[in-house]
């Protein structure tokens, strides 16, 4: 086989001067930088009590799992009162702890730590609730860090290191001294209603009971499906504004959602949540039912996300902790949701998330199965599919596509047909190549929520969603802010007022009107 071989070599075209670095030179020099970061990160593992009787081999082992994050000024490193299995070394930078000294005033600075300080050793040993905030106290902050998952696989427990670590005791009542806290006790439980929200109540409670375009105005629609549509009504005379969604009762019939229906009219009326959308009302007549709920107008995360590709981590982030703060709610009240999605998450005008469409929604028992087949198919469980009866935990597998959504712009598992993507989502997560998009964290988080088994998922093991609140993802998430929103959202969008709707796509007015329909089930609204 004859083989033609083209060799091209560059030519100057003009006066050139060069630096050259041969192989064997770079290769050196690469090594050489290694081993001094190698040893640097050793000597600064060695000035930490809790380690200096550490052998060198299990040393060594802390020096290869190290890894680097960097931080900017103002950010949090940790927050006081959070659970926390990560310790930190500052290799470059200074950052400020602070401390809460009453729930009324800002929290006050009572160090400074610089290169070579530590903080969170105790993490490595047990649960700790930190005593402090730390906060970066100027741009690149570069920190090493080992969580205690990492460090009991590759060095050891506690009990296994115990003969090493005997002198851990007075170190850490010492710095608990020095670093005196409060454990924070708060729960995320149901919200009294606001005063708006009543004055809101009491106003539609004098609406008639069918006819609700007779006191409302239609500004413009919101979106539409299979069901009917959601209108943006304005009541007259008021400068106020709802989303009405607007159900075909014969569709319902047609199609045996009466108790979909039911469903989602009981548990929006009865949530107390500000990561639920607001109920404020139903009504119906011959051919509809409605649902007079809060408009959100910051539009769907589903537009966004289109329009954007995909979310940075901060954005993520966020997104993902107010869906996570709404299946706490929903499920200490035994509901199970099952339709989590982009299209589903609505910004209200101060960018937080709510959750809306709650026609899959379901109230079960503590320990209870069941069986429906329902859900949006990228999303769809394992257990579903298998139909193997299903609970709280196919929210956690959605949580875990959910995030991977927002990192890339498409969910993990994509087929031509339903029938293709049910095949992926069955044959797992595990062997999956994540796109370079998702880093470490994020990339754990979504395997650990995405388990096959239900049993095994993030959120569904003994300490329930709290665990999902401790990922390493959600180190430092400003957590207790995102409750009381005093959390800047990333998403928050310009509102000129309430019949703003401009982050909504446009849609042709409905032509169609369904026939009557009165079968009466539909007596409760």
């Amino acid at each position: 086989m004859n083989v033609l071989l083209l060799l091209f070599f560059p030519s100057a075209v003009s006066k050139v001067r060069t630096w050259a670095l041969d192989r064997e030179v770079f290769q050196n020099i690469m090594r050489r930088t290694a081993e001094t970061r190698q040893e640097q990160h050793r000597n600064f593992l060695r000035s930490v009590p809790l380690l200096e009787n550490l052998p060198e081999e299990k040393l060594s082992k802390m020096v290869d799992c190290l890894e680097v994050e960097y931080y900017n000024k103002g950010e949090y490193v940790i927050r006081e009162g959070e659970e926390g299995s990560t310790f930190f070394i500052i290799a470059q930078g200074k950052v400020k702890v602070t401390q809460m000294s009453d729930a009324h005033t800002a929290p006050q600075t009572i160090n400074t730590l610089q290169r070579g300080d530590y903080f969170g050793e105790k993490a490595l040993i047990s649960d700790d609730v930190r005593s402090a905030n730390i906060v970066a106290d100027e741009n690149g902050v570069e920190c090493l860090v080992i969580d205690r998952e990492t460090f009991d696989q590759t060095v050891g427990t506690f009990h296994e290191l115990q003969k090493y670590l005997q002198g851990y005791v007075a170190t850490l009542e010492r710095d608990d001294k020095k670093r005196h806290g409060r454990k924070s006790l708060s729960r995320h439980q149901s919200q009294p209603l606001s005063p708006d929200v009543v004055q809101l109540k009491d106003l539609v409670s004098a609406f008639p009971s069918s006819r609700p375009f007779d006191l409302l105005d239609s500004v413009a629609t919101l979106g539409v499906g299979g069901f009917g549509r959601v209108e943006l009504v304005k009541v007259k005379d008021k400068d106020v504004t709802f989303a009405l969604k607007v159900i075909k009762k014969k569709h319902v019939v047609d199609n045996r959602q009466e108790e979909h229906v039911h469903s989602e009219r009981k548990i929006l009326a009865e949530a107390r949540s500000p990561f639920v959308v607001k109920l404020y009302r139903t009504f119906k007549d011959n051919k509809y039912v409605y649902m007079l709920l809060e408009a959100c107008l910051g539009g769907e995360i589903w537009s966004l996300l289109r329009d954007r590709g995909s979310f940075d981590e901060s954005t993520s982030k966020f997104c993902v902790a107010c869906v996570t703060e709404a299946f706490d709610y929903l499920h200490r009240k035994g509901v199970l949701y099952r339709d989590l999605k982009p299209e589903n998450l609505m910004l209200d005008t101060d960018g937080y998330i709510k959750l809306v469409d709650f026609g899959f929604a379901k109230k079960i028992r503590c320990g209870q199965k069941t069986w429906t087949f329902c859900g949006t198919p990228e999303y769809v469980a394992p257990e579903i599919i298998l139909n193997q009866g299903h609970s709280l935990s196919v929210d956690f597998w959605s949580l875990g596509i959910l995030v991977f959504e927002l990192l890339t712009g498409s969910p993990p598992f994509c087929g031509t047909d339903q029938m293709m993507t049910y095949t992926f989502i069955l044959k797992g997560i595990e062997k999956m190549d994540f796109p370079r998009k998702i880093t470490k964290r994020p990339e754990d988080l979504i395997r650990k929520l995405c388990r096959p088994n239900p049993s095994e998922r993030l959120g569904n093991l003994k300490n329930g969603i709290t665990d999902i609140k401790k990922h390493r993802w959600f180190n430092g998430f400003n957590w207790e802010g995102l409750k009381v929103r005093t959390l800047s959202s990333p998403l928050k969008r310009e509102v000129s007022g309430p019949t703003d709707h401009r982050y909504f796509d446009s849609y042709a007015p409905d032509e169609d009107s369904p026939p009557d329909e009165f079968s009466g089930w539909d007596v409760d609204f």
